[in-house]
């Protein structure tokens, strides 16, 4: 029973920090809308620097940048004046992280992008600090109780939701979407959700075309060498008209119909469902799921009578996609 003791510290310290996020929200202001339009803007690199735990937070802040389409790194403060200096340039932003802003470590750095024209943005709590004072732009993070009064966690998280904040207004700003943070992001779990219908469809040969007069005797043959269990039907314009299902093709034969002696529009189902190339694979997933299909024909934008892919549950399960 004495560990409750602990819920009572941790609520203690997250209430502080929630806090700080409260006077964090009504702190901002116009300098975070230029900050923004600068960083969206750069065609260089937006490089973050700080000493100890907002070291740690500029660290993350870069990571973030540079995964939403603002190349970023970060800059140690101590190997700066051993040289590093050396990786920044005149069109790069310097954002310096300090709760103080009066951290002699940064005081090299402040320097020489004062000295070379390099904007910075600093992010720091005191205003009559060397940082503020010598930011072009000056984010001020509010006076924050740290817990047991001295431990640096409130400040530390003002620091990370700021600097989350500037990252994603910057990547809405620059429209940066799922397709562009896919590309960025090719690996693990994330990477295959954001994969998309483009990304695992069959095209080419790949593709079950049969024309909508053939006989099916003649589609059969086809059906079982594509071995996908579906055809795409087209017309003599090569427009997609129908499609047919290995399911279908059970239901005729049930009812002892014989399917040799017809031809392919006869059998086929009339608009078969489609998906755009660009979707999100999982929302193809769904589509089957909802419509209780295999299989997708793919479109390129609104030309859903044209076949470019076929998809099917397979190349979605393969993809560990769910």
């Amino acid at each position: 029973m004495k560990n409750k003791k602990f819920i009572k510290i941790a609520k203690e310290v997250i209430n502080l920090e929630i806090k700080a996020l409260e006077k964090l929200k009504k702190n901002l202001n116009d300098s975070f809308n230029k900050a923004v339009l600068e960083i969206s803007k750069c065609q260089s690199k937006i490089i973050l620097c700080g000493v100890g735990k907002s070291g740690i937070i500029a660290s993350k802040i870069a990571a973030t940048l540079s995964s939403v389409g603002s190349p970023s790194f970060y800059l140690s403060a101590s190997d700066s004046s051993h040289g590093d200096l050396g990786s920044i340039s005149k069109k790069d932003i310097l954002i310096l992280i300090s709760n103080s802003g009066q951290t002699k470590e940064l005081r090299n750095i402040i320097q020489f992008a004062n000295r070379n024209k390099i904007l910075l943005i600093g992010i720091v709590s005191k205003q009559n600090s060397i940082l503020y004072k010598a930011s072009d732009i000056k984010l001020l993070l509010p006076q924050v109780i740290e817990s047991e009064g001295i431990v640096p966690t409130s400040s530390t998280t003002a620091q990370l939701a700021l600097g989350d904040a500037l990252a994603i207004s910057a990547m809405k700003h620059k429209k940066f979407n799922k397709l562009d943070f896919k590309k960025i992001h090719p690996a693990g779990s994330l990477g295959a959700q954001l994969k998309t219908v483009e990304d695992i469809m069959l095209t080419g040969d790949k593709i079950p075309f049969v024309k909508e007069n053939l006989k099916m005797k003649d589609a059969l043959i086809i059906l079982n060498k594509k071995k996908l269990g579906c055809l795409v039907v087209t017309n003599k314009r090569n427009l997609t008209v129908g499609i047919i299902t290995d399911g279908q093709i059970r239901r005729f034969n049930q009812k002892n119909i014989d399917l040799k002696s017809r031809i392919v529009k006869e059998v086929m189902t009339k608009k078969p469902i489609s998906i755009e190339k660009n979707d999100l694979a999982a929302k193809a997933l769904s589509m089957m799921n909802l419509k209780k299909i295999t299989s997708l024909c793919v479109h390129q934008n609104k030309k859903k009578d044209k076949t470019i892919g076929i998809l099917h549950i397979h190349n979605i399960l393969q993809s560990n996609i769910t």
